[in-house]
């Protein structure tokens, strides 16, 4: 029991800095927001995959079920901030680097992957692209497609009118989500090009526009 009462205690701490550190945190409204039912599937996925692959680690730590039931709803707590397939990929990760039961923070580490695999640059690196793109922005050349659903998501003109302190936050947590998505294997679609007019007309000369005007005042003094 002491040992069990050992493993709460440290995951408690955990989820104290994880809150306070963590680049994915979530706003003030989704902190108290109950977790849905795929957040909760999707934990107890990660326990099973865990109970399967580290037998003897899992019961050795896990040998109490009340502390087991607390330690998910802790876990459950801050990782319900990623999608649940993303949870799943975390443990698939932590399974296939780590010989050992992985703590809350490594799972999280492993839920945030490793972006500059994917080719997205940090957060703030992104906004500084997504604000100094020129118009229109469906033909800069981006490092990402992700930076330019970002700031669509964002609004361009917020971003462009607003301070970076009140823009910036507003922009990371579209782009987060993006970065996510794509991390877990999802191809996001480059930005649409406009598409040119089948016939393309040359405008008039100064002397076609001038006897154009000539012939529109003479039907009218008709």
């Amino acid at each position: 029991m002491q040992d069990s009462n050992k493993l709460l205690q440290q995951a408690q701490r955990e989820i104290e800095a994880s809150s306070k550190t963590s680049p994915t945190a979530a706003g003030p409204a989704e902190s108290h927001a109950a977790p849905s039912d795929a957040h909760i599937d999707a934990l107890n996925e990660v326990f099973a995959l865990f109970r399967i692959n580290y037998h003897n680690q899992y019961y050795k730590a896990y040998s109490d079920g009340a502390v087991l039931g607390q330690i998910k709803k802790l876990w459950l707590e801050s990782l319900q901030r990623f999608e649940p397939d993303t949870i799943r990929r975390g443990a698939r990760e932590v399974i296939e680097t780590s010989e050992y039961l992985p703590t809350l923070n490594k799972m999280m580490v492993a839920c945030q992957g490793d972006p500059r695999k994917h080719g997205l640059k940090d957060p703030h690196a992104a906004y500084v692209e997504a604000c100094q793109a020129p118009s229109p922005k469906t033909t800069f050349a981006w490092s990402h497609p992700a930076v330019y659903y970002a700031g669509r998501a964002s609004d361009w003109y917020f971003l462009s009118s607003s301070t970076e302190r009140a823009a910036f936050p507003v922009f990371e947590q579209h782009y987060k989500r993006l970065c996510e998505r794509v991390i877990n294997g999802e191809e996001l679609a480059a930005p649409d090009t406009p598409a040119l007019p089948e016939n393309i007309e040359t405008p008039l000369s100064r002397e076609e526009n001038q006897l154009r005007m000539q012939a529109l005042r003479d039907s009218l003094d008709l």
